[in-house]
């Protein structure tokens, strides 16, 4: 008799085929995904691929990381300020009128830096608040990749993450500072800058110089690449004001100091904070206090307010009130900026400076 044997229906073999190639598909790919790996081919952070910053929690961003974007987002802007100054093809235009009457002036360099600028830090922080002198026109969107690569020096000043919530983060960009003086070809007055607020409050701060490619960055509570003068006058201290508004603040500080205070007009919020600070810059111009009597725009201010905070200095207004970076984009009440000093005390000398700033 012969023996019995199972029989299998053509059905069967297909079917036990198409599972035996399953079972080998996925242990061949599972071989294969843990050699990428080892190589760094599968997407992981660590590997270096390029794209958004990648926290634990989408929910949160690392201060740390927004500070190296920051300061790579201010370069990238100055590269493109330079390279439209040195072409000497601005295309120059007016956005309309400034409260004080003058042409709010804008230019290539203003828009190419700003679109730079912008999308590097909306690619890599997609969830937070940025807000931009410039307006940012859709239809020139870019995907501009961060490396991930966080400075050594930042590293060094930073040892750690700072994870904080990204909804209560607002980044401000001022993507060509001293617009007026670069038609001029007053190239040391001009600056990029990026400062990142936590709900509300100065936290980093970067500034640009495109010219002479010096960068100032500072988080308070964090460190810094640049610091303090080791001495200032504040009993006849030199003031660095606006160009359009110095015989305005000259009078009255020659009645708040005496005629011996030194007036020193110049371009730029940015290059005023520096003023104030140690900067290895040759063009840079020296002051004991930086004064402004009218409405500013918090991307001009923002950055320089976090590196003087994190320095011990401070940016108010002129009734030394805190400036909130949430809100309106300006503010009414001037401001007044030291380190070193006495901060009250001087708001308390210059009572009249805000009333002068409307007349």
């Amino acid at each position: 008799m012969a023996p019995m044997g199972i029989r299998l229906s053509p059905l069967g073999v297909a079917v036990f085929c198409l599972l035996g190639l399953g079972v080998l598909y996925h242990l061949y790919s599972g071989f294969l995904a843990g050699r990428f790996s080892l190589f760094g081919l599968a997407g992981e952070p660590g590997g270096g691929v390029a794209g958004p910053a990648a926290s634990a929690d989408e929910g949160t961003v690392d201060l740390r990381e927004m500070l190296a974007v920051s300061v790579l987002a201010a370069v990238r802007g100055g590269d493109e300020v330079r390279r439209v100054r040195e072409s000497n093809v601005l295309h120059e235009k007016s956005k309309g009128k400034t409260r004080e009457g003058a042409d709010d002036k804008m230019t290539s360099g203003d828009v190419l830096s700003n679109r730079k600028m912008f999308y590097l830090l909306k690619t890599a922080f997609p969830n937070v608040q940025i807000n931009t002198e410039e307006h940012v026109d859709a239809a020139d969107q870019e995907v501009i990749l961060w490396d991930r690569k966080i400075p050594e020096d930042i590293l060094k000043e930073v040892a750690a993450p700072q994870e904080v919530p990204a909804e209560s983060v607002t980044v401000w960009i001022d993507p060509l500072d001293a617009t007026q003086e670069y038609t001029e070809d007053l190239r040391k007055y001009v600056t990029t800058m990026v400062c990142v607020a936590v709900n509300g409050k100065p936290v980093l701060g970067v500034i640009h110089k495109p010219f002479s490619e010096y960068t100032a960055w500072a988080m308070v509570d964090g460190g810094s690449n640049v610091k303090a003068r080791t001495s200032y006058n504040e009993k006849t201290p030199r003031i660095v004001v606006s160009r359009s508004h110095s015989g305005m603040v000259k009078q009255v500080a020659s009645q708040t100091f005496g005629n011996q205070t030194t007036i020193i007009p110049a371009g730029g919020a940015g290059y005023k904070v520096l003023a104030l600070l140690d900067v290895p810059d040759k063009s840079q111009e020296k002051a004991d206090l930086y004064i402004h009597v009218t409405y500013i725009k918090k991307w001009d201010i923002c950055a320089g307010n976090a590196i003087l905070k994190a320095l011990g200095g401070h940016m108010t207004t002129l009734n030394g009130e805190e400036i909130s970076y949430t809100g309106s984009d300006g503010i009414e009440g001037g401001l007044l900026a030291s380190i070193k000093m006495n901060h009250q005390a001087l708001v308390r000398k210059l009572p009249d400076l805000e009333k002068t700033g409307h007349k």
